[in-house]
């Protein structure tokens, strides 16, 4: 089978190996594809492989040869499904392979803002520790972790890798979830509805799906509600957030910090307001990039491919 990657680069920028594809078909991988290219570089391909190139319902139509669709990706939204559907097009995403590695981050973020790591480091390097008095200096509060209250939106596979982290910085651990009944056996945390975790977390942790419901779920209605000091944390999806509204919140100082590795528009424009807001800390889309979980996203999409050629798709969405 004829097989195109329209954007490979961020999943394999030169050290993980295509050739597994070998065994499934011939193959060709582009870096990156603009709108532009992409029908002509499938024009004959039976599977295509993508991450953000955005397959539309046009564009699907001008495919004509076209049986499957990979999504590189847990999210799926770039594909229009519907029209997929109506050419009985399978349609497969990749779940649960960055679980741990977004976990990571979402703490490493965290950490970032409660010990100011960073910030002290660089302070390092320009001299100030060698000119000081004392043996030790710090310039900016820093606080533990134990005893906190952290609020986590969404309990799927993060969610979850999230709360048992949390429990393990001896946080108190409270979750907002549209199934809670599903997790009766999950005792070291509280179910709470929105607002509340709102109220009274100190911390809060976006680990939710983007959809119509949760776009700009973190409001100025619910950024009012924060206690003085509240930190935020995003490694979701970036429109969960208002984020004029978050850099209001940071302005005025009942938002503690804001840190995410996800923004509304990426990459972010120069003028994107959240770039020079205080206390944010912005990372670049990184946290499911790291080397172990890019190698199990390229063998699950291998995976995919053979349930598919076996008659027996996986991970299937269409």
């Amino acid at each position: 089978m004829d097989i195109v990657v329209l954007d490979g680069h961020t999943l394999n920028p030169g050290d993980l190996d295509w050739s597994s594809l070998k065994e499934l078909g011939t193959y060709a991988v582009y870096p990156r594809t603009t709108p532009e290219e992409v029908i002509e570089r499938a024009a004959s391909a039976e599977i295509i492989l993508t991450n953000k190139v955005v397959l539309d319902a046009q564009t699907i139509a001008s495919l004509p040869k076209l049986k499957y669709i990979g999504v590189l990706a847990t999210g799926y939204n770039v594909i229009d499904l519907d029209a997929a559907k109506q050419r009985d097009i399978v349609v497969t995403n990749i779940p649960g392979y960055s679980t741990a590695s977004v976990g990571q981050m979402v703490f490493a973020l965290l950490l970032e803002m409660s010990q100011q790591v960073g910030h002290h480091a660089q302070l390092v390097k320009q001299g100030r520790w060698s000119a000081c008095e004392d043996f030790s200096f710090f310039d900016r509060p820093l606080f533990e972790l134990a005893g906190r209250v952290f609020g986590i939106v969404g309990y799927g596979q993060i969610g979850r890798q999230v709360a048992r982290i949390a429990n393990a910085f001896g946080m108190k651990v409270m979750v907002n979830t549209a199934n809670p009944d599903k997790y009766k056996t999950d005792k070291e945390l509280e179910f709470v509805d929105i607002d509340t975790l709102f109220n009274e977390c100190d911390i809060i942790s976006l680990n939710c799906p983007l959809t119509n419901e949760t776009r700009n779920l973190v409001n100025t209605a619910r950024l009012m509600r924060v206690k003085q000091g509240t930190l935020l944390i995003n490694t979701g999806r970036g429109d969960l957030v208002d984020e004029e509204a978050v850099v209001e919140a940071l302005n005025e100082g009942y938002l503690g910090g804001f840190a995410a590795d996800v923004l509304s528009s990426e990459p972010p424009e120069e003028d994107n307001p959240l770039l020079s807001a205080p206390n944010t800390f912005i990372t670049p889309h990184i946290a499911w990039a790291t080397a172990e979980a890019r190698q199990r996203l390229l063998n699950i999409a291998i995976a995919n491919i053979k349930a598919f050629q076996d008659g027996e798709p996986q991970n299937r969405v269409s």
